[in-house]
């Protein structure tokens, strides 16, 4: 190849890579409950927390903000969460200020740790969005793959607009 070509062919490289790295949307950080927070509904509130998750779209990659007092936030299994019952959970969190990642797809179940806050309405059910269709769901048996995982990801769109601009690269030299 002549030297101007194979800079053009390792810069399309490069480009390539670049965009087929970098993530679809930004992650967003949703504060539960907002300005009111992580807390026991009044009685006439029952439904704050459904309806606050029912009006948002959650991606893997986004996470949700809860801040409370004398408060937990439980997530649990889809029973746990019918039935209020909380006694064996998949996570505990009670500092106040918790941050939870959404790193699988599917539904994610969260109440109160206080069987009558949850009653009450203190949990909701955030159904999380997955832009990659091999991406872990909530409701798989296996654990999550290693956020730290140093494989390269690119989606079959990526892989086409690779294999095309290498193809036209090469045929042009």
């Amino acid at each position: 190849m002549k030297p101007h070509k194979m800079e053009t062919f390792f810069a399309v490289l490069i480009v390539l890579y670049v965009v087929g790295s970098a993530p679809a949307t930004a992650a967003e950080e949703f504060k539960v409950g907002e300005d009111e927070g992580w807390r026991q509904p009044a009685a006439n509130e029952t439904e704050m927390y459904s309806r606050w998750a029912a009006t948002k779209r959650f991606h893997v990659g986004d996470s949700l903000r809860f801040e409370y007092k004398s408060n937990t936030v439980q997530i649990v299994d889809k029973w746990g969460y019918y039935h209020c019952n909380s006694t064996r959970p998949i996570s505990v969190f009670n500092d106040g200020h918790t941050l939870i990642n959404l790193d699988r797809s599917g539904p994610l179940y969260i109440v109160s740790a206080d069987p009558d806050h949850c009653r009450s309405g203190q949990r909701m059910i955030v159904e999380v969005i997955s832009v990659n269709p091999r991406s872990p769901s909530y409701m798989d048996a296996s654990p999550a793959p290693s956020r730290y995982s140093s494989a390269a990801t690119f989606s079959f769109a990526t892989e086409v607009v690779f294999f095309y601009a290498v193809s036209v690269v090469v045929s042009v030299t």
